[in-house]
């Protein structure tokens, strides 16, 4: 039977940045990948925008709404019993004004149980981390590539404007944040923001040196078969397992041979 444990919150990530010891964050969809991943014991279980690129097949996160959030992030936070659940704040769900931010932010807190939002965005996005965190919300940051700025940005890609970077991070840190993700930055840019930073650093292609690593889990499971980054350590082959499963009943299916007699009620 898998252990439970005292729920992480917001001080555990500082008092295990003072530790030096890593944090572990991993994305979660759905109750029953969410319920496999916090048993394994990972720190954090971020219900990422990426669910419309690995969950409904787009080619960005842009167009996910807040009521489509709310959804999986209600289930995922009905699986967790000791991993923090992290609700990202979709585009266009927090641009708009602070009030704004704060009431997406809320929706998520109320109707979902989950323990913290995260939003992109460094300088520009300070004032609304302020005014969250003043409201009692706790705030993820995210710095590097930042994909709702894609058609900005020109694409997926790695950023390596290094003095643009570091002012974000230190912007994000100041404004309350507890934890940064620093995405698609060059390794040595990551590594000196993390010593500079008094809050947790979590990298996703920004080398080993952050205080802690995410992954998206469809990757990590071998289970999305579009595009695959650099950064991206496969550590199963799910998706091969899925389609012989599947082939393996349809062949039974057509030859009759499932079900069988034991399957079967008298």
């Amino acid at each position: 039977m898998a252990r439970v444990e005292t729920p992480v919150t917001p001080p555990d990530f500082a008092r295990w940045k003072h530790e030096g010891r890593k944090v572990s964050m991993l994305t979660a969809y759905d109750y029953p990948t969410a319920r496999l991943l916090d048993e394994s014991g990972v720190d954090c279980l971020l219900v990422g925008d990426t669910l419309g690129m690995v969950v409904q097949g787009r080619s960005t996160t842009l167009g996910v709404t807040m009521d489509q959030m709310v959804y999986h992030v209600e289930m995922v936070a009905r699986a967790a019993q000791r991993a923090m659940v992290v609700a990202d704040m979709p585009y266009l769900s927090y641009q708009a004004s602070t009030e704004q931010a704060i009431l997406s932010a809320g929706r998520f807190l109320k109707e979902t149980e989950c323990r913290a939002v995260k939003l992109e965005g460094g300088r520009r996005s300070a004032a609304t981390i302020r005014a969250l965190v003043e409201a009692d919300v706790p705030v993820v940051g995210h710095v590097g590539l930042t994909p709702q700025s894609v058609r900005r940005l020109g694409g997926f890609k790695v950023q390596r404007d290094i003095d643009e970077i570091i002012a974000d991070a230190h912007a994000v840190a100041d404004a309350g944040a507890f934890a940064l993700v620093l995405e698609c930055i060059p390794t040595e840019v990551a590594e000196r923001i993390t010593k500079e930073l008094s809050i947790v650093t979590i990298g996703i292609g920004a080398g080993p040196h952050c205080d802690g690593q995410v992954l998206v889990t469809p990757d990590l499971l071998g289970l999305f078969q579009g595009f695959r980054p650099k950064f991206v350590r496969r550590y199963a082959d799910l998706g091969d397992a899925v389609r012989k499963a599947a082939s393996q009943y349809v062949s039974d299916v057509a030859s009759g041979a499932f079900p069988n007699e034991q399957e079967s009620f008298h």
